[in-house]
């Protein structure tokens, strides 16, 4: 098939070097990341999906896959290769009734909520709105419903997917359940997803939420505190701590204003009096800033979206922590206090809850871990490359005594085969089959990938 034949059989958009969208088309969010493929391929169904994998098969080139394009590692590009880019495929079908919703993957997280939002249900998605739906919930899923509702991919009830070899596939607990088992975490490995189906719950419109801030040289007390009580937060309590550099926001006063701060950033689904009542030990620490209240879930979800902004420069790190000991404390503390860029963070998940009673219901590992770390380095300049990166894997290395070693694969840069083994620990091997059976040429490789066995 010639260039010429593909752009009159694909109903979508076929962008090459001399196009003049060429440059935008082939930019994702990681500013680090600058590739040249050979063509982007902006699809609109799943026969513009097909038709791409076999232009791409014919002429033996690597694929990248893109749905937000917000992967820190930067797979949603490649270069020489063909970018299929399904950021054009937004249905979205929600049923209320039955509590579910079926999502094509160009869908963001602000996509998908206004849509389930319009009925007063949700799942677990993106803390920031702008990422999308599909790598996301591939990868695991981590955010603001976590410990009520489990992962994304606890909520995932099927997927269609379209194969290596061009075949149109479903997946689902009565059928190629094995399959479904590996997408739930499995990131990209097997298929490229056109639909997902997803259990929703009744949320918001409000919740009671937003984030207390506390100077930095109160943050040993501040970790201390939480650390304590933590383990006590009811289900419907999700929270996030976050060291960061207090931004130039009317809500923030001016005399702290680009100071280091610890935040925790929280959100209760559930009655505001109630919610109140639950953080009260939090509030009782007084913090410099208090942002905590009722507000529409919709607002929550996009908390963190200034400060990710397409064509940051980003490099990550990520780690489970086992407890936040003293040590750990004093040593997070440490490294937080040398944060190299103003829009650098340092971010402690808190899981447990639903995350660690659901077993089964796919690949990801570690779900008895109760924090996972996230490094966040992210700056403008290239020419402070190397400071951040260096910030990023000197407070990793840190913390190496107090983690468990392993890596959160949504958080994962890449960082290469063996962390993609530890991601999934016992799992592994039997990935590896899944990859043999859906993947035995390895096609779909750029990704965190899983090698066939």
């Amino acid at each position: 098939m010639e260039e010429s034949q593909l752009r009159s059989t694909l109903k979508g958009e076929v962008i090459v070097s001399s196009d003049r969208g060429y440059d935008e088309a082939r930019k994702v969010w990681n500013g680090m990341i600058d590739r040249h493929p050979s063509a982007v391929l902006r699809c609109t169904n799943t026969n513009d999906i097909i038709t791409a994998l076999r232009f791409a098969r014919e002429r033996g080139v690597s694929v990248a896959v893109r749905g937000g394009g917000h992967n820190v590692a930067g797979f949603g590009t490649c270069d020489d290769g063909i970018v299929i880019d399904l950021s054009r495929m937004k249905r979205i079908e929600v049923d209320p009734k039955a509590k579910l919703v079926r999502a094509q993957p160009g869908l963001t997280w602000g996509d998908f909520d206004r849509a389930t939002q319009e009925h007063g249900l949700a799942t677990t998605g993106g803390l920031v709105s702008t990422t999308g739906i599909a790598g996301f919930t591939l990868g695991g899923g981590i955010g603001w419903l976590v410990r009520q509702h489990g992962l994304t991919i606890d909520n995932l009830v099927s997927v269609e997917m379209v194969t290596a070899d061009g075949s149109v596939v479903r997946a689902s607990d009565t059928e190629n359940p094995e399959l479904l088992w590996g997408v739930k975490g499995g990131g990209g490995n097997f298929g490229i997803i056109t639909s997902f189906e997803y259990r929703l719950h009744a949320v918001g419109p409000l919740v009671y939420g937003g984030a207390f801030f506390f100077p930095v040289d109160r943050a040993e007390e501040v970790l201390r505190t939480y650390s304590s009580i933590a383990h006590g937060f009811p289900d419907e309590l999700t929270t996030l701590v976050a060291f960061l550099t207090a931004p130039p926001a009317p809500f923030i006063p001016q005399p702290i204003q680009g100071t280091k701060m610890i935040a925790i950033a929280l959100c209760y689904n559930g009655p505001a009096e109630t919610g109140a009542e639950v953080v009260s030990p939090l509030r009782m620490l007084k913090p410099s800033v208090d942002l905590v209240g009722p507000i529409p879930y919709l607002e929550l979800q996009k908390m963190f979206d200034a400060g990710s902004p397409f064509g940051i420069r980003a490099y990550w790190k990520t780690s489970y922590l086992k407890e936040l000991s003293d040590g750990a404390i004093r040593t997070l503390v440490s490294h937080a206090s040398k944060m190299v860029s103003p829009l650098s963070q340092l971010h402690i998940h808190h899981l447990g809850g639903a995350v660690s009673r659901t077993s089964g219901g796919g690949c990801f590992a570690h779900r008895d871990t109760p924090f996972v770390l996230n490094f966040v380095g992210e700056w403008v300049s290239p020419a402070e490359d190397a400071s951040n990166i260096t910030w990023v894997r000197d407070a990793w290395e840190g913390m190496k005594p107090y983690s468990t070693g392993t890596p959160y694969v949504n958080f994962l840069g890449s960082e290469g085969g063996d962390q993609v083994r530890a991601a999934y620990g016992e799992n592994y091997a039997r990935l590896a089959e899944l990859k043999r059976k859906y993947d035995p040429e390895n096609f779909f490789k750029i990704n965190q990938n899983i090698k066939p066995s």
